[in-house]
């Protein structure tokens, strides 16, 4: 009696990468439109006299001084978390278990040292929210990507569990994660510039 060839495998579906790479273009949409925004925003600002610079636009107040050390550091440790990110998924395709979970340790511990950055940067700017277009608009900008940042970090130790709790190894989850923080570290190197650098 004859057998029938096994069927072949299913092809591999991968809807969590795909819905992270969906969300991150809902997210890099909606930066670039805030972004748009704030550039329409500055450019519409009428001129005046700067002590510093001669005639500037009107648009951030003099008083206001960006921490720029802060920033800069902030789009560093960014730029961390995609090589730990990345890591983390290099481990757990070859089945490396300790060093993934060292890996999405470290995303998450860098990620909480970005959010604290921006908590700092908030502090020492002591802008208001109602006191201007410019202040409405620069939490507005920056609140939306706390939310995106805090969404990150959840994601980490969501990627964590999955790999490290379950009996198989997930690691599309840990892929979809790398693809987030890339897009984190995209968005936030465009907000720093605008934001941050050009002001």
């Amino acid at each position: 009696m004859l057998a029938l060839p096994p069927t072949p495998q299913p092809a591999p579906r991968r809807q969590l990468f795909v819905g992270t790479a969906l969300a991150s273009a809902a997210g890099t949409m909606l930066l670039g439109g805030m972004l748009a925004v704030w550039l329409q925003f500055r450019a519409d600002a009428p001129y005046r006299e700067s002590s510093r610079r001669g005639l500037i636009k009107d648009w951030m107040p003099e008083k206001i001084v960006v921490p720029e050390v802060a920033a800069n550091m902030m789009l560093i440790a960014f730029f961390v978390v995609c090589i730990m990110a990345q890591w983390a998924v290099w481990s757990a395709k070859r089945g490396d278990r300790t060093h993934t979970a060292m890996a999405l340790g470290m995303s998450a511990l860098i990620g909480l040292a970005a959010l604290n950055s921006q908590v700092f940067i908030w502090t020492q700017m002591g802008v208001i929210a109602r006191d201007g277009a410019f202040h409405s608009m620069f939490y507005a900008l920056t609140g939306t990507f706390m939310a995106l940042l805090v969404a990150g970090i959840v994601y980490t130790a969501v990627a964590a569990f999955r790999y490290l709790g379950r009996g198989t190894s997930d690691v599309q989850i840990v892929s979809a994660h790398a693809l987030y923080w890339y897009f984190l570290t995209a968005a936030f190197s465009a907000l720093w510039f605008v934001v941050y650098v050009q002001k």
